[in-house]
């Protein structure tokens, strides 16, 4: 039970008024450890509650500690605008019955405006870290007596290419006392690398092994020839599957354009969502995705993180995700807090080794499906190596080639044209000239 923690009274009034009574267990691990002011480093499930279990306690640390509002006391850094907006409506949520001011700064909102939020020292300042360099840049910005930093989905930051703009803004928060670094995958080495020089003495909390992960959502694979057949796959998938809200997601951003275009010829009400849009039609999108609108929403990878969205029971990869970790992510926005969930990903000859490394990754074999309507004739590698992938064909060297590298080159014994210099086998003097 949350009454059970050690959180404020304010804030327990919070939860009750949002009915929120038992702790998930990412939140029962970290909350306690967050309280006690320790640094750390957590692993879990997306849809696993992550949010609340960095915010409550950053919030409880300055209800129990009231300063007059001088300076901004702690930072959150996401990878996008919309994680971002998502966080500051949960952060607003569970400290409405406080004085604690929130603000965001993302990209794609007036300059000034933001440079005036920035002045009033929000206590709780949640930023994009592109955008937020950019106030730094211009003088805006102070951040030396922020006392906690909270880094989530710091993988997918650096995978974005923010790795120099965090480590700037990370030596900024000079005087900070606890940083919270929270992820739904371990990461790779840029991560690792990042978890030793920026937390001191962390409590290392893994809430779910990989294979462990996604539990409620069932994974499929369809193969498919080729993108237009790719395109027709999905739409019978959009028409024909049982869904209250589906996301549908590229690895290209003239993809998604692209698949957008079809499916709204073919009269699917959907929604793109990418980088190259503008913020207010990247909102818009979201909104009226959210809200029912729009059943469905094409998008990238700027998706995949964070998004909570009631109602979303289909995920399809309309091209497999480069990694088992963004392959996590994406099929996470579905099956979320117990529901049920369905992530179905289209397979052609250029998926199919992608396709296996996930399943390795996973440590499970996806669920192959067949639809009759639309069979194709690609059903996978003929040939498969133990690990899964398709086994190629080495081309064989001739014996003409063989031998042809074996012979050794001798000297030529024609006689040199007239006028010209035999040259020693060093290179360098002539020896006669004829």
């Amino acid at each position: 039970m949350f009454s059970e923690l050690a959180l404020h009274e304010r804030l327990l009034k919070a939860l009750a008024e949002l009915n929120f009574t038992e702790p998930t267990p990412v939140q029962a691990a970290a909350i306690p450890a967050a309280l006690e002011g320790r640094d750390l480093r957590v692993i879990a499930r997306t849809g696993s509650g992550k949010t609340a279990a960095f915010v409550l306690p950053l919030l409880n640390r300055f209800i129990s500690g009231a300063k007059p509002r001088v300076a901004i006391r702690s930072l959150i850094l996401l990878p996008t605008r919309e994680l971002a907006r998502q966080t500051l409506a949960e952060v607003e949520r569970f400290s409405q019955f406080t004085f604690l001011k929130s603000g965001i700064i993302t990209g794609g909102e007036d300059f000034k405006e933001q440079g005036a939020l920035l002045r009033k020292d929000p206590d709780v300042l949640i930023a994009t870290p592109g955008r937020l360099i950019e106030h730094l840049n211009a003088g805006h910005l102070k951040l030396d007596q922020v006392e906690v930093l909270v880094l989530d989905e710091a993988d997918r930051m650096l995978d974005m290419g923010f790795a120099e703009d965090m480590q700037r803004l990370v030596a900024e928060c000079s005087a900070r006392q606890q940083t919270l670094l929270f992820s739904a995958t371990t990461g790779g080495n840029a991560l690792r690398e990042m978890v030793n020089n920026v937390l001191d003495n962390p409590l290392h909390l893994m809430v779910n092994q990989i294979a462990e992960m996604n539990e409620s959502t069932r994974q499929q694979i369809i193969t498919a020839d080729d993108v237009p057949h790719k395109e027709r796959l999905t739409h019978w998938l959009l028409t024909n599957e049982p869904f209250r809200k589906a996301l549908v997601f590229t690895n290209t951003r003239v993809q998604a354009d692209r698949l957008y275009g079809r499916l709204v010829a073919q009269d699917i009400n959907a929604f793109v969502l990418h980088g190259d849009k503008d913020q207010k039609d990247r909102k818009r999108a979201l909104e009226l995705f959210s809200q029912g609108t729009s059943r469905v929403l094409v998008a990238t990878d700027v998706a995949a993180r964070g998004l909570d969205i009631d109602g979303l029971d289909l995920v399809i990869n309309f091209d497999m995700p480069r990694s088992g970790d963004e392959y996590l992510h994406r099929i996470g926005r579905t099956g979320r807090a117990g529901e049920e969930g369905l992530a179905i990903s289209l397979i052609c000859h250029n998926d199919w080794n992608l396709m296996s490394s996930v399943e390795r990754y996973l440590k499970q074999t996806f669920e192959r499906r067949v639809i009759k309507e639309l069979k194709g004739s690609y059903q996978g590698p003929k040939n498969v190596k133990a690990s899964g992938k398709a086994a190629g064909t080495k081309k064989k060297k001739s014996a003409q080639k063989k031998n042809a590298a074996k012979v050794t080159k001798k000297p030529s014994k024609r006689r040199q044209p007239e006028g010209t210099f035999v040259v020693s086998s060093d290179g360098h003097a002539p020896l006669r000239k004829k």
